[in-house]
């Protein structure tokens, strides 16, 4: 029988099964997302991606070196996946930190990146494209003034149907504006009778976009924050196990020795030697 407690050797598999498995998928991602931006030439390799590959694939061997030294019980794998792993959760603690230090940064730099396309009248395709996506996602018009930033014409992405106006803030444009379509790829003249169209009655979402889009990368901060927290977490409570099989590997149970004899019995000499007497 294993000098290992059971319970505490299932716990430490079934931990290192499930860092394994949270590995894979984290490699998989990475590589798919790699693959992806690298085809459409968004990005280069950076020396990020190559951090993650290494991080996500030490981890999955760590994985590998604690269940063999677990369930063969073998000191030098529980104790390689002991020092590897809480290396790792170092390298992720200090992750944390520094995301958690750039969570303003990044929003600030979404900010000037947005606020450097004003006039908005005066965009190009490309952005005016992702801003028609955003004003329809988040039921929003303009970045900070609302529907004024965009002068006197406004896409029709900022109008507010009669369905939105009951959930969503709404208010009349200006006498001077008129709702534009864009045509993506279209040489259409400003004068064309189909680009403009003359409502007055129609409305225009009241709210601006920035907030929402400051909001929404304080969120996707956040989450990633709270993902690396817990990833943390499940290597640490592996280290803590990896540990108690290290001790319980160290106990030495102390058992009496038993020593065998064929000499007679010493009571026997005595009572031979009392009847002597």
């Amino acid at each position: 029988m294993g000098i290992i407690n059971i319970c505490v050797k299932r716990a430490f598999i079934f931990v290192c099964v499930l860092i394994g498995i949270i590995s894979t998928l984290l490699l998989a991602i990475t590589l798919f997302g790699h693959g992806y931006f690298h085809q459409s030439e968004e990005i280069e390799i950076l020396p990020g991606i190559a951090v993650l590959y290494v991080l996500e694939a030490a981890t999955l061997v760590l994985s590998i070196l604690g269940v063999y030294g677990a369930h063969k019980e073998k000191k030098w794998a529980v104790v390689l996946f002991s020092v590897g792993m809480s290396l790792a959760s170092l390298y992720l603690f200090g992750a944390c930190v520094k995301v958690y230090q750039a969570k303003h940064e990044m929003e600030e730099l979404t900010r000037e990146e947005h606020l450097g396309r004003m006039p908005l009248s005066g965009a190009n395709q490309t952005d005016l494209e992702g801003l028609y996506n955003i004003q329809t996602k988040f039921k929003c018009c303009g970045l900070v003034q609302g529907y004024q930033d965009w002068g006197t014409d406004i896409p029709l992405s900022c109008l507010c149907s009669d369905e939105d106006s009951t959930n969503f803030k709404c208010v009349a444009r200006g006498n001077n504006t008129r709702f534009v379509i864009h045509y993506p790829n279209s040489d259409m003249s400003e004068d064309d009778d189909h680009k403009g169209l003359m409502d007055e009655h129609m409305l225009v979402y009241k709210e601006p976009c920035l907030p929402n889009l400051l909001s929404l990368v304080g969120y996707g901060i956040s989450l990633m924050i709270g993902t690396l927290v817990a990833l943390q977490a499940l290597w640490d409570i592996g280290v803590a196990l990896a540990i108690t099989i290290l001790c319980q590997m160290r106990r030495k149970v102390n058992v009496p020795p038993v020593i065998f004899t064929s000499q007679p019995p010493q009571y026997r000499e005595l009572c031979d030697t009392a009847e002597s007497v």
